[in-house]
């Protein structure tokens, strides 16, 4: 990878990692807010639910901020938003304004994942986009391993509003990396087109049913991430008797796993050209039945191991949600893109935590868990039917837009 890319990657990696803290810190403190503030599971799965409605509303039109003013401005103004709205979860004193909080926080961080793979794809080549985006996307299950070993420390010392308003001020280191070391992007892929030529692409883009099947497969592979990420510190303290602590150090091998398989599900999609079904298909069927064998192990070093396993195959299906679209499109449409893809993923994380939460009251843990591979089974019906390589999706978009696409951006 060019020095660009490489430390493009890095910095967008450490800002990811920031952002992951902050959202899924909660995930862990879940147990502690629901005894401060007399909630049960189904308000509890609210608190997470309620944030990517707003993350996900947020989605297309933060895409569409970002091809229009710039990916790092718009990027920039999101992570300075969230981290004042981290801080202000710590002075929450009930349920509805702990609700709105969340909210709010799901608005300002929600213009920034887009904001962020566009930055990249501006930096990067088409046939290192996938691999590079793997890389940068690892940050998540770095993030969610750091919010645990944080909240494993944090929560039983100084408590679950404390340890909100100390997180918060992460986003300012990262935000003063990017201003000291981002570089300019790579001169190779802005597409020669007049505004209203661009205005129509773009809006073929979004309109797209090649791109709204990459969002299915995204949107099938966040059922269970979002879910399981949610509820499995709380169902470990409850159902099997651990400490927070030990919920912690219980995450550290499954949190690197999800990290390995999605740059390595990024490095097989790029050499295979794309071809999502040939990994969502096998990854998500193995996921699917993980998800039944888990909550039924009553021995903690087997869940460990059975969960670790189940977190880095499933990592292999997150980057082929992206892997076509990123091979075939030009950075000038990439906001718009991204925030479609995402958008399917954030609509998962509406709907998984307060059914799994809404599906534990009523019937079992273990119901919730087996409810969860509805995702996988949607995964690999979209993966079935979508483009597989990057020519086939172009020639889905072409046929709905004016605007041509140089060869080399999609044979690369």
């Amino acid at each position: 990878m060019p020095r660009t890319t490489r430390l493009t990657v890095m910095l967008l990696f450490a800002a990811w990692v920031v952002d992951y803290i902050d959202r899924t810190v909660i995930n862990f403190a879940l147990p502690s807010i629901g005894r401060d503030l007399d909630l049960d599971h189904t308000r509890l799965g609210l608190l997470v639910s309620v944030f990517f409605v707003a993350y996900a509303a947020v989605q297309v039109p933060g895409g569409l901020l970002a091809d229009r003013y710039g990916a790092l401005k718009v990027g920039t103004i999101g992570l300075v938003a969230w981290s004042v709205f981290t801080g202000l979860t710590a002075i929450a004193w009930s349920f509805a304004a702990l609700l709105c909080m969340r909210f709010l926080f799901g608005v300002v961080q929600g213009v920034f994942p887009a904001a962020a793979l566009k930055a990249l794809a501006e930096r990067t080549t088409p046939e290192q986009r996938t691999t590079a985006t793997g890389w940068t996307n690892a940050s998540n299950a770095v993030g969610i391993l750091l919010a645990s070993v944080l909240a494993g420390i944090m929560l039983p010392t100084v408590g679950w509003r404390v340890m909100f308003g100390l997180i918060s001020v992460l986003g300012v280191l990262v935000i003063l990396a990017w201003r000291r070391w981002m570089p300019q992007p790579l001169p190779q892929d802005d597409i020669p087109a007049d505004k209203a030529s661009a205005a129509a692409g773009r809006r073929a883009v979004l309109f797209s049913p090649a791109l709204l099947g990459f969002a299915a497969i995204f949107f099938g592979y966040d059922v269970l991430v979002w879910g399981v990420t949610a509820w499995t510190p709380t169902f470990l303290q409850e159902e099997r008797g651990l400490s927070i602590t030990m919920v912690a150090v219980a995450a550290v091998p499954s949190t690197l796993a999800a990290a390995a398989g999605v740059v390595l599900g990024a490095r097989l999609s790029d050499r295979m050209g794309g071809r999502p079904r040939r990994i969502v298909i096998p990854s998500m069927a193995a996921t699917a039945i993980m998800l039944f064998v888990l909550p039924r192990l009553e021995s903690f070093p087997l869940f460990v191991m059975v969960a670790t396993v189940m977190s880095l195959v499933a990592g292999l299906a997150y980057m082929p949600a992206f892997s076509v679209p990123l091979r075939a499109l030009p950075s000038a449409y990439m906001g718009v893109a991204s925030g479609v893809i995402i958008f399917g993923g954030q609509v998962a994380g509406i709907i998984s935590p307060s059914l799994f939460g809404f599906m534990t009251d009523r019937y079992s843990y273990t119901t919730a868990f087996e409810t969860m591979a509805i995702g996988p089974l949607l995964a690999i019906i979209a993966a079935a039917l979508v483009p597989q390589t990057a020519d086939a999706f172009w020639a889905k978009i072409a046929a709905r837009t004016p605007v041509t696409i140089p060869p080399k951006e999609i044979h690369s």
